[in-house]
């Protein structure tokens, strides 16, 4: 029989919440994933209704005995401790407390994006460089924290037992970029870097990887102070493809409203599409679950949000038009705009599922 996936319903692994915010004290979000309690292990919390961060946090960085060090995607910055601001991960979901434009502003809307990996993990040595780390071997996530040795070449264990396709580092002690390794940025991923908080081409340089493709095992990491500074301590977040699951690929636009047709083998719940081959366009984020053009639930998913950017629902102006069709095999773009499809440009993307395409049963899904 076909193995068409390992996972049958991807909400045990991904969920994406959202909540309106009632400026309480010790608030508890709770998760309403099709596969039971959802405990995160990292969480990207966007206010949809204003100008704010994304607020990244995750289990492997601990604070108080709770998840409450704060980093923002689309800025340099350091964490910080937002402990009066955001409780910690619970059984099935996590805390926010008072009225934080970032976590809980008084009738604002909000979205949670989660990923589960297992629990707060364990100290690992499988690499040049020792890691804490917490890993899903089957939804091929994980998280993992490391103290940086400064020497070029040094490794990292990652603990998916595949090539990972996508992982991403920030510097927890510093102001510095986060930096992206994606499988299909160029013919040659292992000698290119992309930013997760800025809107740069991509770049070429050996002091993200040592110009060094990562092993089933191992990443390795080059001389760049952003990964790789003596002393100080870092976060990263690291995934495999799962057939049905998850897909980093990349595609070419045309610059036409009938876009090009992206397969994924699965219903997307969320896609995130970056141009690497120019400059000037941030990383677009739509999901199933917030309105957009065709309303909620529905295609098109008009409403754009910016990992790379504070900006709120992009539902007016010139990012109306990003228009992503969600469909049961991928998503397809339906928009001429630059930001998703300029014309003969590289674009990257990374996708979790609503849905396999066909269960393990053989069963195919249903479209939108």
């Amino acid at each position: 029989m076909a193995v068409y996936t390992t996972i049958d319903d991807p909400s045990a692994y991904f969920h994406i919440q959202l909540f309106t915010g009632d400026d309480n004290a010790d608030r508890l979000i709770t998760n309403d994933a099709n596969a039971g309690d959802f405990r995160p292990d990292l969480l990207i919390l966007k206010n949809r209704s204003s100008v704010s961060s994304h607020g990244t946090f995750d289990s492997s960085r601990l604070a108080s005995s709770e998840s409450t060090l704060i980093l923002r995607t689309n800025g340099s910055g350091a964490e910080e401790d937002k402990v009066d601001r955001f409780g910690g991960f619970e059984t099935d979901g996590f805390t926010v407390d008072g009225n934080d434009a970032d976590t809980n502003a008084d009738g604002d809307l909000f979205v949670a994006w989660q990923w589960k990996a297992n629990g707060s993990g364990g100290a690992q040595t499988d690499g040049d460089i020792d890691t804490v780390r917490s890993t899903n071997t089957t939804s091929l996530f994980t998280v993992a924290t490391y103290t940086a040795s400064g020497t070029a070449g040094n490794t990292l264990g990652h603990g998916l037992g595949v090539v990972p396709g996508l992982y991403i580092i920030k510097n927890r002690d510093e102001a510095d970029n986060w930096r992206v390794y994606h499988h299909k940025n160029t013919s040659a991923p292992e000698t290119e870097f992309l930013g997760l908080n800025v809107t740069n081409a991509t770049e070429d340089d050996a002091g993200m990887t040592n110009d060094t493709a990562p092993t089933t095992s191992l990443i390795t990491l080059g001389s760049m102070v952003e990964l790789n500074t003596s002393g100080e301590d870092y976060v990263m977040y690291a995934w495999g493809e799962v057939q049905g699951f998850s897909k980093f690929g990349s595609y070419t636009g045309n610059a036409n409203a009938d876009g090009p047709f992206i397969y994924t083998g699965f219903k997307p719940a969320l896609v995130c599409v970056k141009l690497t081959s120019a400059s000037g366009e941030a990383w677009n984020v739509v999901d199933n679950k917030r309105a957009g053009g065709g309303g909620a639930g529905g295609n098109p998913n008009g409403n754009i949000l910016l990992w790379s950017g504070n900006d709120a629902d992009y539902a007016s102006g010139s990012y109306q038009y990003a228009y992503v069709d969600m469909l049961s095999n991928g998503f397809k773009i339906r928009t001429s705009a630059n930001q998703m499809n300029k014309s003969g440009q590289t674009f990257v993307f990374m996708a979790w599922a609503e849905a396999p395409f066909v269960n393990s049963n053989g069963v195919p899904c249903n479209a939108r």
